[in-house]
């Protein structure tokens, strides 16, 4: 067996803080409602006689898949979460990607920084949950292992990925991830949101929308559909599913 890469060694003695980035930057269905979780298979609860084990939501057992069209508030929500409720003990999945660092971003802490060479090698060896090719050569995913040594430390990882890649991840682990889509009240309100922001051209915002009405469609591939009008009551029913889940 070939001796372990330096690169291979950081993967797997990293974790991820709140402050990671979810590995879609550039990111720009309906099925049930969270009063309807009953109908989502939970993971089995986890049984102990140990007086001193940690209480269950610390334990590491969920993996969370959010996805939305772009203006939907899901980076918002996922935002509060994490650091509203800490004893939840989120933490976002560490993506890999074949750029380089910008700014004050770390290895193994914002992304695994890797070569695209190494990235295809290990699209090769199918070690990715998911992966993406946003621009030619430039590469974002989520790799197994990662994942798994995330959750065997004692976290509940977040995945904030496209809905393409929330759904594969899903099909990936069935009912031992929870996929919640953050849904805007209406595409002519997500207008107004994406206009509101005052970031995108108006050829960007209209392309934007069309892909937020595409993204729709795969409403029923999602486990909870969490309709973003009211920040609030999202907050609440978005807390109310994960909770749940755990």
């Amino acid at each position: 067996m070939q001796e372990q890469s330096e690169k291979d060694k950081s993967i797997q003695q990293s974790s991820n803080p709140i402050s990671a980035k979810p590995h879609n930057e550039d990111a720009p269905p309906l099925l049930r409602s969270v009063g309807e979780m009953s109908t989502v298979s939970p993971s089995p609860s986890i049984e102990t006689h140990d007086e001193e084990a940690p209480p269950l939501l610390r334990r590491g057992r969920g993996r969370f898949i959010f996805s939305a069209p772009s203006g939907s508030g899901k980076s918002t929500l996922i935002h509060w979460l994490m650091t509203a409720h800490p004893e939840l003990n989120m933490y976002f999945s560490v993506s890999c990607t074949s750029r380089a660092p910008r700014g004050t971003e770390q290895n193994g802490v914002d992304y695994f920084f890797i070569s695209e060479e190494e990235f295809r090698q290990r699209i090769d060896r199918d070690e990715f949950l998911e992966y993406e090719e946003v621009y030619p050569g430039r590469f974002y995913g989520t790799l197994k292992a990662q994942v798994e040594r995330q959750v065997e430390a004692g976290q509940n990882v977040v995945f904030d990925v496209d809905v393409k890649g929330g759904c594969n991840i899903k099909k990936h682990y069935g009912d031992q991830a929870l996929s919640i889509f953050i849904q805007p009240p209406s595409i002519e309100a997500l207008r107004q949101r994406l206009v509101g922001r005052a970031t995108d051209s108006a050829e960007a915002i209209e392309s934007r929308l069309a892909k937020a009405a595409y993204e729709l469609t795969f409403a029923d591939q999602f486990d909870v559909i969490v309709v973003n009008d009211d920040l609030e009551q999202a907050k609440a029913k978005v807390y109310e599913a994960v909770k749940s889940f755990l």
